[in-house]
C-alpha cells in the first residue's frame, strides 16, 4: 500500500464520483478506478458499493476514510515538523498569496508583514488559490489568501474582502459602454485561465453563464492572467475579472480591452484567509499570529 492508494480513496469517497474525482486528481477515471481495487485487493474488503448511477461506501469504506485522512495529514505533516525541528529559533511562516490582490489588501498585508518583522520572517508563497489550499493540507503553508469559497475538511476560513466583478471586453466593440447584459455575449465564446488557477467560486460563476446561453469556451493553459487580455483584445471573446479600477488585475490588461458591470447579473469575488483548525489547536503562537492576520487584513468598511 503506499499513500497515493489513500489519496485516490478518499478523492472518490469525498466526492462519491470516480470521474468528479478524476478530474480533481487530473488524471484518467480508468487508472484511478484501477488503483482503488489494488486497495481493496490488499485489505481484502470492498470500499465501495458500485453501479452505473451511483458510488456509496461501504461499512469498510466508512471505517477507512477517517483513518485514511488522519494517515495523509500526518504524512503531508512531515516537511513543516522537520522544519520545526530543525529550524533556528527565529521562526520562518509561509503565507500563501494568490495574483491579482486588490491593492488595498495587499498594502495591507505589506503592513502585516513589517508588523511581523520584529519577532518572525513571514514569507509569501504565491499560486493559484486551489493550487494554495493544496499547500495548507499538506502544511507547507501556515495560512493562504484565497479567493472563497473554499470546501475541504479541517479548513477555516475567515473573509477578508468583497470585489464586484464584471466582464473584460474587446474595446473594439464596447469602448463608451456603461454595461453589458448577458444575453450581448452568446455570441461570445468565454476565455478562462488555467483551471489549477481558478477558485471554486468559477464554477458557480461558469454555472450562471450557460443558464445565460453562454457555452462556447476557451482555455488557456496559462496561468498568465495577462494573456487572457491579449486574447479578449482580439474580439469574439470576453472573460471575466475584477471590477475595480484598484484591483491588482488591471495592471495586467491591454489596453484594447474595457470592463463592464454586468446590468443582469452582479458577481463578487471573495478574498479570506484560510488555516488548518488543528494546526492552531498544537500550535497556540499559530492561533495568535492568525488571529492579528484578521485584524490587520480585514477591510475596514467591511
Amino acid at each position: 500500500m503506499e499513500i497515493f492508494h489513500l489519496r485516490y480513496f478518499v478523492a472518490v469517497a469525498e466526492n462519491l464520483s470516480f470521474s468528479g474525482a478524476a478530474r480533481k486528481l487530473h488524471m484518467a477515471t480508468s487508472p484511478l478506478s484501477q488503483r482503488v481495487r489494488d486497495l481493496e485487493r490488499e485489505l481484502g474488503t470492498p470500499l465501495f458499493e458500485r453501479d452505473s448511477h451511483h458510488v456509496g461506501l461501504t461499512e469498510s469504506g466508512a471505517a477507512l476514510l477517517p483513518i485514511a485522512r488522519d494517515v495523509i495529514s500526518r504524512f503531508d505533516d512531515i516537511p513543516w515538523r522537520l522544519r520545526e525541528e530543525i529550524s533556528p529559533h527565529r521562526p520562518v511562516v509561509y503565507l500563501g498569496v494568490p495574483p491579482g490582490l486588490h491593492s488595498d489588501l495587499r498594502e495591507r498585508l505589506a503592513e502585516f508583514t513589517r508588523a511581523c518583522t520584529p519577532t518572525l520572517d513571514l514569507k509569501r508563497w504565491p499560486g493559484g488559490s486551489r493550487e494554495l489550499l493544496s499547500g495548507v493540507q499538506r502544511g507547507e503553508l501556515a495560512m493562504a489568501l484565497v479567493h472563497l469559497p473554499v470546501h475541504a475538511e479541517g479548513i477555516e476560513s475567515f473573509e477578508l474582502m468583497r470585489e464586484p466583478l464584471g466582464a473584460v471586453l474587446p474595446a473594439a466593440e464596447f469602448a463608451g459602454r456603461r454595461s453589458v447584459a448577458l444575453h450581448e455575449l452568446t455570441g461570445f465564446t468565454y476565455v478562462r485561465p488555467a483551471a489549477r488557477m481558478l477558485p471554486d467560486y468559477w464554477d458557480e460563476l461558469e454555472a450562471r453563464l450557460s443558464a445565460a446561453g453562454i457555452h462556447r469556451r476557451m482555455t488557456l493553459d496559462t496561468g498568465d492572467y495577462a494573456s487572457t487580455s491579449e486574447v479578449v483584445a482580439n474580439g469574439e471573446t470576453f472573460a471575466i475579472s475584477m471590477l475595480d479600477p484598484k484591483s491588482g488585475m488591471h495592471k495586467l490588461r491591454e489596453s484594447d480591452v474595457v470592463v463592464l458591470p454586468i446590468e443582469d447579473f452582479s458577481p463578487i469575488l471573495s478574498t479570506g484567509l484560510i488555516w488548518r483548525s488543528d494546526r492552531t489547536q498544537e500550535q497556540p503562537d499559530l492561533q495568535k499570529l492568525i488571529d492579528s492576520a484578521k485584524s490587520a487584513l480585514v477591510d475596514p468598511a467591511a
